[in-house]
C-alpha cells in the first residue's frame, strides 16, 4: 500500500544545521508524527550541540568516543550542572553512559565523538538520572538466527520518564531482529500500546572479520500497514539511515552477511499508561515458540 508520505530517509536527509539527523515531533519530516524525536550531532574541539527548554523529555548518550560532556540547567534552578558521559569505541562495543533530562532543561552538549539524543514532548517533570554504563541492562533476545542483544535502558520499569521508552539493539552478521513482525498502534489495555518509533541505523563489517577490498555494510529493514492507513517500507539500510514507523507491522531488520546491524529505537505516545504491548504478525507469531530448541548465537554478548 502506497503512501504521499516519506517513512525512510538516507543518510543525510535529516541534516539540519549542526546535525546530521533531526527529526523534531514539532516539525516533522511526515504527517501524522507527534510523539518522538532524534538528534545525531559529531563533536569536535570547540563545537557544542545546544538543546533548547522545552516541552521535550530527552535521553543523551555517545554513540562513539572516550568522554562527553553535557551542561544542564533546569528551570527550577539557577545552578548549572555538569555531566560526563563515558563512551565506547562503536556502537558494536557494548553499552554507554547515559543522562535522562526532563521537560524545560536547557543543556549544552561538547567533547569529541558522536553524540545521540533522543526526544519525546511530555507534561510531566521527572528527575534527571544519570546511568553509567555498568548499570545498562544487556539482553540477549531470541535464539538461533534471530539472536540480537538489546540494552533496555530506557524501559518502563528501567527509566522513570514521562514518555519515552528506548532501548538500543546490536543484531550479528546475518542475523535477524524484529521477527516475529509486530504492532504497537492501537490501544487495547495490557495487550497492545499505540506507539509511534524511530529507528535510527549504523552498520559495520562484522567484528572480528577483515574484507581485502572495499564494502558497503548493509542491512533490510520492511514495515507494512496493518489496515486502512498506507505504510510501506522495504529498504537497504545503511549508516545514517532512518526509518519511522507511524503504525502497521514492522520487522524484520537483517543485518546483511559479513556486516554487523545496531539501531536506536525511541517509541512514544498518547496512551494514558506508559507501557510497551505490542501484537505479533498473526503469520509469524510461531517463531516465537521455536527459539525454545535452538541456542544463543555464540558471538554475542558484544562488549567493549
Amino acid at each position: 500500500m502506497s503512501s504521499p508520505n516519506k517513512w525512510y530517509f538516507r543518510k543525510g536527509e535529516l541534516k539540519s544545521a549542526v546535525w546530521e539527523v533531526h527529526v523534531d515531533a514539532n516539525n516533522p519530516p511526515a504527517k501524522p508524527w507527534a510523539s518522538t524525536g532524534i538528534r545525531v550531532g559529531k563533536l569536535s574541539s570547540g563545537v557544542f550541540l545546544e538543546l533548547p527548554a522545552d516541552n521535550n523529555e530527552r535521553l543523551i548518550f555517545p554513540l562513539e568516543g572516550e568522554k562527553i560532556s553535557v551542561q544542564y540547567l533546569l528551570s527550577n534552578s539557577g545552578e548549572i550542572h555538569t555531566q560526563v558521559l563515558r563512551g565506547r569505541k562503536s556502537v558494536f562495543h557494548g553499552p554507554s553512559d547515559l543522562l535522562y533530562l526532563p521537560i524545560n532543561t536547557r543543556a549544552s552538549v561538547s567533547g569529541l565523538g558522536r553524540v545521540l539524543v533522543s526526544e519525546s514532548p511530555a507534561k510531566n517533570s521527572k528527575p534527571v538520572k544519570y546511568m553509567p554504563k555498568e548499570d545498562v541492562p544487556v539482553e540477549l533476545r531470541g535464539a538461533g538466527r534471530e539472536t540480537r542483544q538489546v540494552h533496555n535502558f530506557g524501559l518502563p520499569d528501567v527509566l522513570d520518564a514521562d514518555r519515552m521508552i528506548a532501548v538500543e539493539v546490536i543484531v550479528p552478521a546475518g542475523n535477524w531482529s524484529g521477527s516475529p513482525a509486530h504492532k504497537h498502534d492501537t490501544y487495547v489495555p495490557g495487550k497492545e500500546s499505540n506507539l509511534e518509533e524511530i529507528y535510527y541505523f549504523e552498520s559495520a563489517v562484522s567484528r572480528g572479520l577483515e574484507t581485502p577490498v572495499s564494502s558497503n555494510p548493509f542491512g533490510i529493514f520492511r514495515g507494512i500497514s496493518a489496515d486502512n492507513r498506507p505504510y510501506d517500507v522495504n529498504e537497504e539500510i545503511h549508516s545514517g539511515d532512518v526509518v519511522l514507523v507511524p503504525y502497521g507491522w514492522h520487522g524484520p531488520a537483517a543485518a546483511g552477511p559479513g556486516y554487523d546491524l545496531y539501531f536506536f529505537n525511541v517509541m512514544a505516545g498518547p496512551d494514558p499508561d506508559r507501557e510497551w504491548n505490542l501484537t505479533d504478525h498473526p503469520d509469524q507469531a510461531w517463531i516465537r515458540k521455536s527459539w525454545e530448541t535452538q541456542k544463543t548465537d555464540s558471538r554475542l554478548p558484544y562488549k567493549a
